[in-house]
């Protein structure tokens, strides 16, 4: 039995528009050019025939990596789940981290999302990242703490929104 990956809704939108790009847009444009190359003659030594063949063996490997991935999605939509203050596979959380040393808070905002998904310059974290594995099953109010790699971490959980 296969198991589910949990993935926003985005996140497979993100996937399927990588999927079509490979098929309708890459894949014809490789099979063009190694007609092109099989015109110049012997394979043996034509580089841009090996060249165009290994970026083909690529792309095909992509669109079967993420036909799994689709396949094996769960795909969850936060928004028709019923409001609550809760943490969840897909909720955004607002963050205010305690800094013991200077008396100042800094607040982050995170999107809990799956592993393909996560990028933390858009702020989005793996459900299996520390921070995250801390907050699921929480609420807003919640003090946590997080070991992070540079040391154990406080945070508190301002606000739970189902965008």
């Amino acid at each position: 039995m296969t198991t589910r990956v949990p993935m926003t809704i985005a996140g497979a939108a993100k996937l399927r528009a990588e999927l079509h790009e490979l098929k309708a847009v890459a894949r014809p444009r490789i099979v063009a050019a190694i007609a092109e190359a099989r015109a110049h003659g012997d394979l043996k030594e034509n580089a841009e025939y090996h060249a165009a063949r290994e970026q083909q063996s690529f792309t095909e490997g992509r669109i079967a990596e993420i036909e799994t991935k689709l396949a094996n999605a769960q795909i969850i939509d936060v928004t028709t789940l019923p409001p609550s203050d809760k943490v969840v596979f897909g909720s955004t959380v607002l963050l205010s981290e305690e800094d013991s040393e200077e008396d100042s808070e800094e607040e982050k905002r995170y999107q809990i999302v799956g592993e393909d998904e996560a990028d933390i310059k858009e702020g989005k974290i793996s459900f299996g990242s520390p921070i995250a594995r801390a907050l699921i099953g929480r609420f807003a109010g919640d003090v946590v703490d997080v070991q992070t790699p540079g040391g154990l971490k406080t945070y508190e959980i301002v606000d739970v929104q189902y965008l």
